[in-house]
This record gives structure tokens, sequence and C-alpha cells, in this order.
């Protein structure tokens, strides 16, 4: 038997009505279990640092273990395919890093795309990085540096830690901007004791990782990579003063997998923001060399898709390909 249309109309409001308010329950009453954050590096690493920072403050807020659990590999696609795998309920996040954005067109055979398959939930902030050299370099400014590069191509050699990482992309995008020749090398460790050596001329370095160096007279600050002057470097220029349009920091945030509820990512979102606003977390930020950033679900998602473009014409310009 067929219903009358008014009969099913009215049957089927009333279950939107009924769907709707079982979505708002559940988002009121999650996390209703632990929470477990995939971070793609090892413990001990900085995006590891960061995580636990995070997850501690939404334990806090929202009452139930944010349980970070460390898979490292493939350039941290193996933590992104678990999440975006996983169901979409908020159960399971996600750190994401610039190095996301920098994979999607670095690596040819990706079963996921992070920009369709994870939901943006909140950003965290960015590491600014330096252009530093050895002391012993003969630039001492950036314009020098380029015209030292141009004057000797492919005799600058530049290092980073590994290839396709963020400041590895940094200098490509570098090289690309001003013109000049410069090598790249990239280390599967640490530079650093190279570097002080003057096996390699120069490195776009994490702040934080370069500040007691640069402060000691080990390493030469040319120019910062952000928009604006660094608190920690105030004297030191910033590098689009010489190369107009030049930026590139690393960035980190939370993801879900894609489908995850409005409600469960806005509540997080909302949880996320204010403990970023904490004067307590946000002087911990600073100490790893990190400038919080807040903002809606929907902010965060155009963050993510113009650092895939831009860093996707990076690497295709420059051709950079894994060995």
């Amino acid at each position: 038997m067929e219903l009358p249309r008014r009969i099913f109309l009215r049957l089927a409001a009333g279950g939107a009505v009924l769907a709707g308010v079982s979505r708002a329950a559940w988002a009121q009453s999650y996390p209703a279990r632990p929470v477990r954050f995939m971070v793609g590096y090892p413990a001990g690493y900085g995006p590891d640092i960061v995580a636990r920072l995070v997850a501690q403050s939404l334990s806090d807020r929202l009452g139930q273990q944010f349980a970070v659990e460390n898979r490292p590999g493939a350039g941290s696609n193996i933590a992104t395919e678990l999440v975006v795998r996983a169901p979409a309920d908020g159960y399971m996040l996600l750190l994401l890093t610039s190095t996301n954005a920098v994979n999607a067109s670095l690596y040819t055979n990706l079963n996921f795309n992070v920009i369709h398959d994870i939901a943006p939930v909140a950003r965290i902030g960015g590491t600014p990085f330096v252009l530093v050299v050895n002391p012993s370099f003969p630039a001492k400014s950036v314009p020098e540096l380029i015209a030292y590069g141009k004057a000797n191509p492919g005799k600058v050699n530049v290092a980073s830690n590994g290839i396709g990482t963020t400041p590895h992309v940094a200098l490509e995008l570098f090289k690309m901007m001003a013109s000049v020749d410069m090598v790249h090398v990239p280390y599967r460790g640490n530079y650093l004791t190279d570097l002080l050596g003057g096996q390699v001329q120069a490195a776009f370095s994490p702040i934080a990782f370069a500040l007691e160096y640069i402060r000691t007279g080990k390493l030469r600050a040319l120019a910062v990579t952000t928009a604006t002057r660094q608190e920690a470097l105030p004297d030191v220029p910033v590098l689009g003063e010489s190369v107009p349009g030049y930026e590139a920091t690393g960035w980190y945030g939370i993801g879900a997998p894609h489908g995850t509820p409005a409600e469960i990512v806005e509540k997080l979102n909302q949880a996320t923001n204010a403990g970023l606003a904490d004067a307590q977390v946000k002087t911990r930020f600073a100490d790893l060399g990190i400038g919080v950033v807040t903002g809606s679900p929907a902010d965060f998602g155009n963050f993510i898709a113009a650092e895939t473009e831009k860093w996707g014409k990076v690497i295709h310009e420059a051709n950079i390909k894994l060995e």
C-alpha cells in the first residue's frame, strides 16, 4: 500500500529532525572514550612534541585521553593512510604537517588525496625557518649570497634533512625566485656538524634549532623565511625584502577522516583554539620556535589547499624526485 504524499513527507521530515538531534547528541557526548592521535614521526621529534602538547590540552578540556601514537615511515604517509581508512567518528585523528602538502606531489603512488580524504579540524601553528651560513662564507646578506651564487654557479652547497622535506623545498623555491644555481645536499641525519665545519655552506633551518648557534656566532643568519620579522631574531631581515613574494614555513594542524560529523569537527576545533589561547601553552610553543595560529576548519582547509598547490608547483618545476 502506498502512503499518502502528505504522510510520507511528514514522516520524512520527522526522520530528518531525529537524525539531526541524534548527530547533535552524539557530538555533545563526544568523546565518550579515548581518542587516538596519529603522528607520522618518531617519538621525541618536533612533530611528536607538538602532538603531545596539543593532546594533553585536549585531554584536559574534553575529559578523555587523547593518546599519541607514533607511526613513522614513508614521509608520514603511513600514519596519514591509517587515518584516511579509519571510521569517520572522531576517535582517530592525525597530526597534519607541511610535509603532507609536499607529499601530495612528491609521491606519485599515494592511495589517498590529503585534500579530499582528510577533514581539516584545526591549524596549530607554524615553524619559521632562517637562512643561515657558515661564518667563513663570504656573503653577509641575501643580496650578497645571490650575487655570489650567480658568480659561482653550483659552488654553494645547501644542506637539508632530506629530499622533499620542507627545508629542501624552501631552498628550491628560493633558487627559482632568485634565479640562482645552488647545490642541494640532503642528509639522512643531522647536517649540523658539516655546516659548522664548513663542508656545506648554508641551510634553511628551523629558528629554534639554529638560534643558539646564531647567538654564539657559530652560524650567521641572513634572513628569516616568514612574511614578518621574528621576535627571536629582531635584527634579521625577512627574505622577502630581497626576493619579493618569498615565504616558506613549516606548519602543524589536526585532521580527521573525511566524513567526520561537522559537530565533532567543530567541537575539536573550539577545544584546540581554546588550548592554544592559554598563555602557558603559548609559552611552551614559543620555546619550540612555533607561533600558534587559530581559526576555523574552513580556514585550515583553504590553507592546506593553497600550500599543496604552492609546493606542487615547486616540486614539478624543480623536478624533485625521491631517490
